[in-house]
């Protein structure tokens, strides 16, 4: 049976194996899956970053509006982080993204490398789970005017500096006033981000079919400040009010310094990720495996 997508992109993080590692090079992984992608009639077309650092050749090559515009499937060879990263970018094209996992956790990037030609030949075919996933679009305001604008996937992080105390900031939803807040700073998560840094402040997961945030701080001054899950159709405004040193961060992935008087918006953005997985995929699979559910249990 012919494949569903007839051209599907290869995307991937570069990295040389270790002496004495277990991980074979990007390249031969790469070069691997391609080799199979062509073994079921597709066309294979190379990210020009992964291209140019991972050195495989043969192919044809094109940066991401390319791909976006011309390519009906991606497929992100690495971990939850190489994900998140081409996720933003290709959303708003609407391709949809399978992950094959060379990182860690693998939240996100869910298939294993070591069984990847068995698993994608179904899903080739058109035997998968669709599972759609909001985006956050936040900015940063400076006497009236955005200098600084970004997608985030995972969570919107307001930081305290590196070397400095708490910082406060005011918090509002929807213009409502919610707090002053003093804590190491704050986190916008989505139910994708809710396995995130979220967690690791105490936040709750949250399935990813929700529309809903999570905003958890860190650290906070008040034991009694604690995480809320909101509705993800309005907007929340952090201004800095007090801190030095203070950033936002946007999946970790990028930043801006803030300054005091600063304000980010956080709204839902107009795209989302689209993901393939595996016929049978179960979100509870997924937390089973990754937090380690049920060790221990006969």
């Amino acid at each position: 049976m012919k494949s569903k997508f007839r051209h599907i992109a290869l995307l991937g993080k570069y990295h040389l194996p270790q002496p004495g590692g277990s991980k074979p090079s990007s390249r031969l992984v790469l070069e691997s899956i391609a080799q199979f992608l062509h073994t079921q009639g597709c066309e294979v077309v190379l990210e020009h970053e992964t291209a140019a650092n991972s050195g495989l050749q043969g192919y044809p090559v094109m940066d991401l509006a390319g791909i976006g515009k011309s390519c009906d499937l991606a497929l992100v060879v690495g971990g939850d982080g190489t994900m998140l990263g081409y996720a933003r970018q290709l959303a708003a094209y609407n391709v949809p993204l399978v992950g094959i996992n060379q990182g860690r956790l693998g939240f996100i990037t869910d298939i294993r490398l070591n069984a990847f030609s068995e698993t994608l030949k179904p899903m080739l075919r058109g035997e998968y789970e669709e599972d759609k996933r909001a985006l956050m679009h936040a900015k940063v305001w400076r006497d009236g005017h955005c200098v600084f604008d970004a997608l985030a996937l995972n969570d919107v992080v307001v930081n305290r500096g590196a070397t400095s105390g708490m910082v406060e900031m005011r918090v509002e939803v929807d213009g409502h006033f919610v707090a002053n807040q003093r804590a190491d700073g704050l986190i916008i998560a989505t139910p994708t981000g809710s396995t995130a840094y979220s967690l690791s402040a105490g936040g709750p997961l949250l399935h990813p079919s929700l529309p809903a945030w999570v905003m958890a701080p860190i650290a906070p001054h008040t034991l009694s400040n604690r995480p809320i899950v909101l509705a993800d159709t309005g907007e929340i405004a952090i201004d800095l009010v007090a801190g030095r040193d203070a950033s936002a961060n946007f999946d970790m992935q990028s930043l801006a310094s803030l300054l005091l008087g600063d304000r980010i918006t956080v709204k839902r953005s107009q795209h989302a990720a689209r993901f393939l997985h595996p016929r049978g995929w179960s979100y509870f699979d997924t937390l089973r495996e990754k937090l380690h559910w049920n060790e221990g249990v006969a």
